[in-house]
């Protein structure tokens, strides 16, 4: 588990790394290129995760399961907000139930942390979740890019969580037809990096209008670009920080 500089949370804890681009938001990933670095250092856990492709780090689809990551959580004291997988997908297909099982005991045994788990593949998280006990400690998410990939939080509205929660990162497009009943917090962010795509400032209005209707939390974390420290993460002279209130 590492301590971060993500806005929204405290640390990371990575107990699957590896991942599949599976859309549009997953071509400038920043976690593919951060596995290549590892992988250079060397560390074992990122061998054969990415390779070379059109002068950048892409996913190979290859998965790791950590078994020695999985009690960290417990040795961290302190509590803390702690992103689960921010180098993988906890629900990818090629992760086995049993291993999200062993995830999701961990996270129950330590109820002073707060986990929030974010996916592209709410499909599954949906259907696992049937399985799995409602933990108050975690949070379930989901990413959206544009409004090509706003089934996702269909997908999200049916999971069974005490906080369900959009990443709207890296925005690409409108998403002015999403709909966001049921859902408690919305994170939106521009692309960062070398090849990182711009972000419009009405498309961050259209989901700030729709957390106000439907009483979601509204975090910016970024308008990113190239430097994305230059162009900060003020919006309307603002900065919002703003965090999901429990229901249970």
């Amino acid at each position: 588990m590492t301590e971060t500089a993500i806005e929204w949370t405290d640390a990371t804890w990575n107990p699957v790394a590896g991942c599949t681009v599976i859309s549009p938001g997953c071509t400038n990933c920043y976690a593919m290129r951060m596995a290549a670095r590892l992988e250079a250092m060397p560390l074992e856990k990122y061998d054969g995760l990415t390779r070379q492709s059109g002068g950048r780090a892409v996913w190979t689809g290859k998965i790791k399961l950590d078994e020695k990551a999985l009690d960290a959580p417990r040795k961290w004291a302190r509590p803390r907000r702690i992103f689960v997988n921010s180098m993988s997908d906890l629900f990818h297909d090629k992760v086995d139930e049993n291993f999200i099982r062993r995830v999701w005991r961990v996270m129950e045994e330590t109820p002073r942390h707060t986990y929030q788990i974010l996916t592209k593949r709410p499909e599954r998280m949906a259907l696992l979740s049937e399985h799995l006990p409602v933990l108050k400690n975690v949070w379930l998410g989901t990413s959206v890019e544009s409004a090509d990939y706003l089934d996702r939080i269909e997908q999200l509205r049916a999971t069974r969580a005490v906080v369900r929660f959009v990443s709207f990162e890296p925005l690409i497009g409108s998403v002015s037809g999403a709909n966001l009943r049921d859902i408690h917090w919305a994170i939106v962010g521009g692309e960062s990096g070398p090849r990182a795509r711009p972000m419009q400032e009405h498309w961050v209005d259209e989901i700030e209008a729709q957390c106000r209707e439907s009483g979601a939390a509204f975090f910016f974390k970024q308008w990113g670009g190239k430097n994305k420290k230059a162009a900060g993460r003020s919006y309307r002279g603002t900065t919002f920080d703003e965090m999901p209130v429990l229901s249970m």
